[in-house]
């Protein structure tokens, strides 16, 4: 059962990439690319999840964790970015 459960949730959040990514490319604006970059980092945390829960081991649960962080700190730069211009000040 939990088989078919994981193989729908692949399919799922796989369509969700998907739809991110269309969105990505055919974006009326740049705030409306960064929020859907965001939110397949969303996406690809939850594919890794479960991946592990797939394998039955926890790395890649360490895997998303590094990869939610890395996303957070470049969402908040692609923000800065947009708002101000520069990165760095």
């Amino acid at each position: 059962m939990i088989a078919y459960a994981l193989g729908f949730a692949y399919l799922c959040f796989g369509i969700a990439m998907l739809f991110c990514l269309y969105r990505v490319v055919r974006a009326p604006g740049i705030a409306d690319r960064v929020l859907a970059l965001d939110t397949m980092t969303v996406n690809a945390i939850a594919l890794l999840a479960l991946f592990g829960i797939d394998k039955g081991t926890g790395m890649y649960f360490e895997a998303s964790l590094l990869f939610a962080m890395v996303g957070f700190i470049s969402t908040v730069a692609y923000g800065k970015f947009i708002l101000r211009g520069d990165i760095i000040e």
